[in-house]
């Protein structure tokens, strides 16, 4: 009897630990390590390059949804999920790679899981068929929910002779792209397969759930129980009672990012009454400032004070954003209990500051459970004391006021000061405390045109061009062309941004080079290439031009047996005659007579 309740304890506690959504008496930080259209700084490779850094500071980074979407997109209309990862942030071989990077780094990387909606391949009701493990995977007409859309969906499906479920949405309808019925067997092993895959193949350590209101928590509950990340984070955009309520709809296998807090700092922020930092807003979801605090949920706040959704984007998408002091915003959130998920341009515009202040949470021993105490509140200055491990204590003081600021007890140290911040410290040394030396980022290498790379060929009879991309262009380059007096879409058949062009090699400088092969017959007048937010200008057609981002540099022309460049250089090209003897001497055009040769190894043709 002894054995059986021992093995039912042990199996109890272990499904209970792999079913929970965020750890207790956890003291790492997160970064949101990227910002709306930020396709150059979101790289996989340039990420890597940057992991020495993050590792300063960082114990997890949450990247965008990484599989291809079928054009430039951060993440949100998602297309495939088993068979295609080349994305705008990079292709599947760099994401593993920078995933493997951070995990040895000891960074776990958090997945952007986009479940509630799904984009379509060509029309309403049709998704992509793919195989993973020999198993194939697919989604029907009969996985849409039967209100999506407010019906649209249905209508639509009528009109090709298919049904969507008989199950409306159980959550939120979304009209953007077709809502996915949580109900259906197929939809359900289609997402722990895609989760699980994640996990296995990838090394992702986590999920954070995109638009989860859109669906019923009970399915979060059911992913997570059947893939068991060790990190579950749902976006449910709210500022009331509801984050408590799905985080219970979940039972508790998932944390939810706490929107009460951001709005809490944006609105003493924002107004410059910094008492607005002891004061709940809406609900009953319990915040992670002043003096209220339920415990019980407190493991669950994953605390944050902007986002690629709240950020200003530009003038005419402003959004939501904390306007000024933002320095002071994140010296509060990582200060506070909960997990602080730092966003990428913050961490851009303050590195060293804000790695300081992780330094002095993780010294104290802060974690997403500790207690925070309101010491002070006036509308100059906040002062909130957070109770660490061991009997260390960290004081933040934030306000236009945080300088002049002085604690009544002595024991308060100053460890960290700035601009509308301050920092102290009680139970620890300061000089115990170890700030990093961060290192300067390595910055991509765009480098400059240097030649026509050897592997560009043209086939007989084809009509293309190359492109010669920076490496912040991202992985997928689009290729628009028009006739002079016609829009693109009369040549190519499709809208902007185009075509994708396909990556062919990689130049000596480390740019990327593709490749675009026309589907007609004639040739287009003008041409231009985009990628990661980035396009050339108008560029004047010539079939088989080499291109960088710059305009036009060279081309490459047709033979029956191989390419032949107009433009060689002596520096980087050995040509041998037929008799295999070097040819030392160039004449002033730039390239040898016209014949046959042996140019790096490969026979080619000098018209």
């Amino acid at each position: 009897m002894r054995l059986l309740v021992a093995l039912f304890t042990f199996h109890f506690s272990l499904f209970t630990a792999m079913a929970q959504g965020w750890p207790a008496q956890y003291g790492g930080v997160m970064l949101q390590g990227f910002y709306w259209d930020g396709y150059a700084d979101s790289q996989w490779s340039i990420l890597e390059r940057q992991s020495d850094n993050l590792a300063t500071t960082f114990d997890l980074v949450w990247i965008p949804q990484s599989a291809n979407c079928g054009g430039q997109s951060m993440g949100y209309d998602d297309l495939y999920w088993f068979s295609n990862y080349n994305s705008s942030f990079g292709t599947a071989e760099e994401l593993k790679s920078m995933i493997a990077t951070f995990k040895a780094k000891g960074i776990g990387t958090i997945a952007d899981i986009v479940i509630n909606h799904r984009k379509n391949v060509s029309n309403w009701v049709d998704f992509p068929k793919e195989e993973y493990k020999g198993v194939t995977y697919e989604l029907k007409s009969t996985d849409i929910c039967a209100n999506d859309d407010g019906g649209k969906a249905k209508t639509e499906a009528a009109k090709l002779g298919l049904s969507v479920s008989s199950n409306n949405d159980t959550g939120e309808d979304w009209g953007g792209m077709r809502d996915l019925d949580h109900k259906s067997a197929n939809v359900q092993n289609n997402v722990k397969a895609y989760l699980k895959m994640l996990l296995e193949d990838f090394g992702y350590v986590g999920f954070r759930y995109d638009m989860v209101k859109g669906y019923s928590g009970s399915y979060t509950k059911m992913y997570n129980e059947d893939a068991k990340p060790q990190f579950s984070v749902g976006e449910c955009w709210d500022s009331s009672n509801t984050i408590k309520n799905w985080i219970d709809a979940t039972d508790k296998t998932s944390a939810a990012f706490d929107f009460q807090f951001r709005y809490t700092v944006r609105n003493a922020i924002n107004s410059q009454d910094w008492t607005k930092l002891a004061a709940q807003n809406e609900g009953n979801w319990p915040l992670v400032s002043g003096n209220y605090y339920n415990g019980s949920y407190r493991q669950y706040a994953v605390t944050f004070v902007e986002n690629h959704d709240t950020e200003y984007r530009s003038a005419t998408a402003q959004q939501d954003p904390i306007r000024k002091d933002t320095l002071a915003a994140n010296a509060y959130l990582l200060a506070m209990p909960g997990t602080p998920c730092v966003f990428l341009k913050h961490w851009q515009a303050y590195k060293q500051e804000i790695a300081n202040m992780v330094a002095v949470r993780k010294a104290v021993g802060i974690t997403n459970v500790s207690q925070p105490v309101t010491i002070g509140s006036i509308k100059d200055y906040f002062a909130v004391q957070v109770e660490g491990t061991n009997g260390k204590k960290l004081l933040c003081v934030v306000g236009t006021k945080a300088g002049s600021y002085t604690p009544t007890n002595t024991n308060w140290k100053k460890v960290l000061s700035g601009y509308h911040y301050a920092y102290y410290v009680q139970g620890i040394d300061p000089a115990d405390i170890t700030f990093p030396e961060l290192k300067e980022d390595q910055k991509p290498q765009d480098g400059v045109y240097n030649g026509v790379p050897s592997f560009c060929t043209v086939g007989e009879g084809e009509i293309c061009a190359f492109f010669e991309a920076p490496v912040t262009w991202g992985s997928q380059i689009f290729t628009w062309a028009w006739m002079t007096g016609k829009g693109g879409e009369d040549y190519l058949g499709t809208g902007w941004p185009g075509v994708s062009a396909t990556q062919i090699g990689t130049a000596d400088n480390g740019n990327k080079v593709f490749k675009w092969v026309s589907a007609q017959t004639t040739a287009p007048n003008n041409i231009i290439f985009s990628g990661g937010g980035n396009q050339t200008n108008d560029l004047v057609f010539t079939n088989g031009g080499y291109y960088t981002k710059d305009g036009q540099q060279d081309v490459v022309t047709t033979t029956g047996i191989q390419e032949v460049r107009r433009q060689m250089s002596d520096g980087s090209y050995k040509i041998y005659d037929l008799q295999g003897r070097r040819i030392s001497q160039m004449p002033s055009s730039g390239r040898p007579q016209k014949g046959l040769y042996i140019v790096n190894g490969r026979k080619i043709i000098i018209i």
